[in-house]
């Protein structure tokens, strides 16, 4: 008898530690729940957003040691970057916990100035390469978990780029329209009572050649085809800075 008391005891006193433990547990949740701002946006299966941002452009020139029959033989490089001014809109699909994908469709607005000198002359010649671009990026991104009103994550993924800026004929370089780039970067969100922002740095590498090689414009004037016959390949590179709004 005395021993199935002791066990009542014994049962009594885990039965009460288990439900002072469950207050304790659900006080601190509901604690740190108000601490949260917009606790439960991460669970939306889709969601909406947009992004302003800077961004350079940048040239990467293969030479090919092309000479002209005049001994001329034509080095082109860009020695500065100009920033340029970006806008797109953003689709955002939760895939799980960690991994969502992302669209984000917009304009690039931006120019490169691209030096060309005769490295036998000293000769030198400047062109100012304007571009509009419509991107369609299509991004992974990875999230750490939370921590407080922060998640830091990592995106990777691929941009298509079409520059609908008027061309003008008989410039020295002429560029095609479309591209299309592998792009990388990090950001993270921070939680705000009333929205995220996402502050993002991206790095993207163009992978086809963006120079036209045909240029009926200089048949008149085989001297124009010098820039052009100077290069194997011209790939484009970016940084873009952008400040997501979702």
């Amino acid at each position: 008898m005395k021993n199935n008391e002791d066990v009542g005891r014994s049962m009594l006193k885990i039965l009460c530690v288990a439900l002072a433990a469950a207050v304790a547990l659900q006080v601190a949740a509901r604690s740190n729940a108000l601490g949260l701002n917009r606790a439960y946006a991460d669970q939306r299966s889709w969601h909406l957003g947009f992004s302003v941002g800077l961004h350079t452009q940048d040239f990467v020139f293969t030479h090919n040691g092309y000479v002209t029959a005049d001994g001329q033989s034509w080095f082109m490089e860009q020695p500065s970057f100009s920033p340029g001014f970006c806008v797109t809109g953003l689709v955002n699909l939760r895939l799980n916990t960690y991994f969502s994908l992302r669209f984000t469709p917009g304009m690039y607005f931006g120019n490169r100035t691209v030096i060309m000198h005769d490295v036998n002359s000293g000769s030198r010649e400047e062109q100012d390469i304007k571009s509009n671009l419509v991107v369609v990026p299509v991004d992974v991104k990875f999230s750490a978990l939370r921590y407080r009103n922060a998640r830091p994550y990592l995106v990777a993924g691929a941009m298509a780029t079409f520059d609908v800026s008027r061309r003008r004929s008989r410039e020295p370089l002429q560029l095609n329209t479309a591209d299309f780039l592998l792009t990388a970067g990090f950001g993270c969100d921070f939680y705000l009572p009333f929205f995220k922002l996402c502050p993002e740095i991206k790095f993207c590498f163009g992978l086809t050649d963006v120079l036209s090689h045909d240029r009926p414009d200089f048949q008149d004037d085989p001297d124009g085809y010098k820039f052009t016959h100077s290069l194997k390949k011209l790939t484009s590179q970016m940084v873009v800075l952008s400040f997501y709004f979702e």
